[in-house]
């Protein structure tokens, strides 16, 4: 059985890179994350290739955010190319213009809590609203919800909780800020290893670093999953 929980974020320069490390993945793994960084350098036809020739799953990180009406043009722009995850900053407003936007498909909108990179220093520093940081990702997580999300992006420490919420019933939980027992943290701040997010409500782990810098990339992704619960 594919075990598409574990997503590979492919933070390679570009689409040759990436269909490089595709290829040295090769069958173990099966779901894919293409971030903005990407997206000059052949993101969206690399998310096709992989999608229409190899048969992988695609998450395309575009973190989208803007006025109602640009974000829903921007969404059904991309809706038509098929792909399985998509994901929006988690304000309301936002979030039901990419609903409105992806409504004649099957991509699945993602709501973006506050990045795993980020503490409450640096939430001070965007002045943005007092109070502790997990509160307000579980209080942003309602909210997507409500506005009809198909799921959130947040930090495995913050899972658990949002997994809690009535409104994350039949709802996704994708985090980021997974970190192998003993690796490096590299720029995430909220971190937990792979077992511990899944066991704590998570659908989905996005692994970059640890797998794509690895000597075998492939090994180290059937590592990542050798850490998860069974299916």
């Amino acid at each position: 059985m594919i075990d598409d929980r574990l997503i590979v974020a492919l933070d390679v320069p570009h689409a040759v890179a990436g269909l490089e490390l595709a290829a040295k993945l090769g069958d173990a793994v099966n779901f894919y994350k293409i971030g903005l960084g990407m997206l000059t350098g052949g993101g969206l036809a690399l998310a096709q290739e992989l999608k229409d020739e190899h048969g992988k799953r695609i998450f395309l990180d575009m973190k989208l955010f803007d006025i109602g009406a640009t974000v829903e043009a921007a969404v059904r722009g991309l809706a038509q190319f098929d792909l399985d995850f998509l994901t929006v900053h988690g304000d309301p407003h936002v979030v039901r213009a990419a609903k409105e936007g992806a409504a004649n498909s099957d991509m699945q909108i993602l709501a973006v809590t506050i990045l795993t990179s980020l503490d409450r220093g640096d939430l001070d520093a965007s002045l943005l609203k007092a109070g502790d940081v997990q509160e307000l990702v579980i209080e942003r997580a309602a909210r997507a919800f409500e506005a009809g999300a198909d799921g959130v992006i947040a930090s495995p420490q913050e899972a658990a909780l949002i997994r809690a919420l009535p409104e994350a019933a039949g709802r996704l939980i994708v985090t980021p800020g997974v970190r192998p027992a003993g690796a490096a943290l590299g720029d995430q701040k909220r971190v937990a290893t792979p077992g511990q997010a899944i066991t704590d409500g998570a659908d989905h782990i996005v692994v970059g670093r640890p797998i794509w810098q690895a000597e075998d990339p492939a090994a180290a992704a059937r590592a990542v999953l050798a850490e998860l619960p069974p299916l």
